[in-house]
């Protein structure tokens, strides 16, 4: 099935959940670039991969202080999910999310890097968090 967000933008399909407590992921070989670029075009989205990418381990969605409702910061973190750039678990209560570095990596290397790096001197050039 394609990610509701934006039919046909990915172009990734998306392994359905077994439970309501499991949520759905693209395999490694169904995550498509033009599906990593579009969930690393929001400057919403751009900033939990950055957040994510200095963490330690995993953080949970109430971590990240988005400038955004409540809704809008499900479906920023969906999007996330079923583009293949992160990993999302339900430990408890809470919903943990970590990036998919390694998946990343491999697929589509130094691209990660590059946009993290590009943000960082985005963000000091213009003074922006």
């Amino acid at each position: 099935m394609e990610a509701p967000d934006e039919p046909g933008r990915s172009g990734a399909s998306v392994t359905a959940a077994t439970s309501a407590r499991e949520l759905a992921h693209p395999a490694c070989d169904e995550i498509r670039l033009e599906g990593v670029l579009h969930a690393l075009s929001d400057p919403v989205r751009l900033r939990v991969v950055r957040d994510l990418a200095t963490a330690e381990d995993e953080l949970s969605c109430s971590y990240f202080d988005l400038p955004v409702t409540k809704s809008t910061s499900t479906h920023h973190f969906r999007v996330l999910r079923e583009s293949g750039v992160i990993q999302q678990v339900y430990r408890g209560t809470a919903k943990m999310n970590g990036l998919r570095r390694k998946d990343l990596d491999a697929l589509f290397p130094g691209l990660l890097d590059s946009v993290l790096t590009a943000a960082a001197a985005e963000e000091s050039r213009l003074g922006t968090a």
